[in-house]
């Protein structure tokens, strides 16, 4: 795909390709054996910091967000390749590049919805990296996939903001660095227009009534690089009612702009798994014999190879197609693709994961190859920014308004 890219993607591919091998891919043991030595697992190993201070040095900093103010200026086409590379190590390669979610959707927001006041508090230290944050939405007791449900409550006392609720799966929150939240909550749980009821406000995680309750698992999995994801009890917390973002009613409005860019960055990243997945797949093909034939020699292994290889072209293709509409006629006229590829990528990476795992027997499943943990963050891509069966329905319905019958 080269062919596709400008003189800047082209020069910034080769330096984060070098950063990978040089620096990235031999940090991984060393982040692992830094991590089981510390007092608690949630602290940052060490070599992160290095990593992050020789990125930015190199100036592989930021690159996600396009606005040239605070970001690297990139369009959605020119980083699709740079976070596919930092896909193939996900766990080191987002955080050192300060392009790790739900950071990078949070910077997003404040930089298009925040207030002067809320971008030099807030904004300007996430984007140095001075700190972490999250993005406190998704709830225990409603289904979150239709963020109309939310029933965390947001109201207004004189000069202040009160929320009280409970969200769990809160990526991020469990990390020690984490400064500061998004809380989205119903401001007026009574207006007529049920996508003008929410609200979202900065809440620092230090506030009183604010409790991080326990980090939920996934797959087993506590996901320490991510800052876990965290159960959060908010009861009684308040804030001042300069936090509020954007404005009252404006909460549902400003996640699907966050989304959406979110979405097509985890599809980036994705194919970078992938990727990983079919090089760890042939070395292992390769270095493997059973029934005195290498696995390299088997006809099923060829048919996973090749199938991995056909179905990752035609994922990148489709993303790089989204990543140019949402460049030329916003995310809005890029709604189709961007819901096609979060429908998609994580299905198919899944599935190339699970021919890898298997393609490694016993040692797929576990800690000493990166398959399981892969595995499992794809699959879990499959509920986060949205189910599958919530972008089928939307797709849809798209589809057959297109073919409606005149005047139906």
């Amino acid at each position: 795909m080269e062919f596709a890219y400008d003189g800047r993607t082209r020069e910034l591919r080769e330096q984060l390709l070098h950063f990978m091998r040089d620096h990235v891919y031999p940090a991984e043991a060393v982040a692992e054996q830094q991590r089981a030595e510390q007092e608690s697992p949630w602290q940052t190993p060490p070599i992160v910091g290095e990593l992050k201070a020789t990125a930015r040095r190199l100036g592989l900093w930021n690159l996600f967000l396009p606005d040239r103010i605070y970001g690297a200026g990139l369009t959605n086409l020119q980083y699709a390749p740079l976070a596919e590379i930092t896909g193939r190590s996900p766990q080191l390669a987002p955080t050192a590049l300060n392009c790790a979610a739900p950071d990078t959707g949070n910077m997003e927001v404040l930089t298009e919805f925040g207030s002067a006041e809320q971008r030099r508090m807030w904004l300007e230290p996430l984007l140095s990296g001075e700190f972490r944050s999250a993005f406190a939405m998704t709830e225990p007791d409603v289904a979150s996939s239709d963020a109309t449900n939310i029933a965390t409550r947001i109201r207004r006392e004189g000069d202040d903001y009160v929320i009280s609720g409970r969200k769990w799966f809160i990526s991020g929150a469990m990390n020690p660095d984490c400064k500061i939240l998004i809380v989205m909550g119903k401001t007026d749980p009574d207006a007529e227009d049920v996508r003008r009821q929410q609200s979202m406000v900065l809440v620092p995680r230090d506030t009183p009534g604010l409790t991080v309750r326990r980090a939920m698992t996934v797959y087993g999995y506590e996901d320490h690089y991510h800052g876990g994801h965290a159960e959060i009890v908010l009861d009684g917390v308040r804030v001042p009612r300069h936090h509020l973002i954007g404005e009252e009613g404006g909460g549902f409005a400003i996640a699907q702009a966050r989304l959406g860019p979110g979405r097509i960055h985890h599809c980036m990243r994705l194919i970078g798994m992938a990727e990983r997945a079919v090089e760890l797949m042939c070395q292992r093909a390769q270095e493997r014999t059973a029934f005195g034939r290498r696995l390299a020699d088997q006809g099923a292994v060829h048919q996973w190879i090749a199938d991995a290889r056909v179905r990752i072209e035609q994922l990148r293709l489709l993303t790089l197609k989204t990543a140019w509409l949402m460049d030329t006629v916003g995310n809005q006229g890029a709604h189709t693709e961007i819901q096609a590829i979060k429908i998609e990528t994580p299905r198919a990476v899944t599935d190339i994961l699970d021919r890898a795992v298997q393609l490694h027997g016993a040692a797929g499943v576990s800690q000493d190859t990166p398959l399981a943990a892969l595995w499992a963050a794809a699959r879990t891509l499959r509920l986060a920014d949205g189910p599958d069966e919530v972008h089928q329905r939307s797709l849809a319905r798209r589809e057959l308004a297109r073919h409606a019958p005149e005047g139906d």
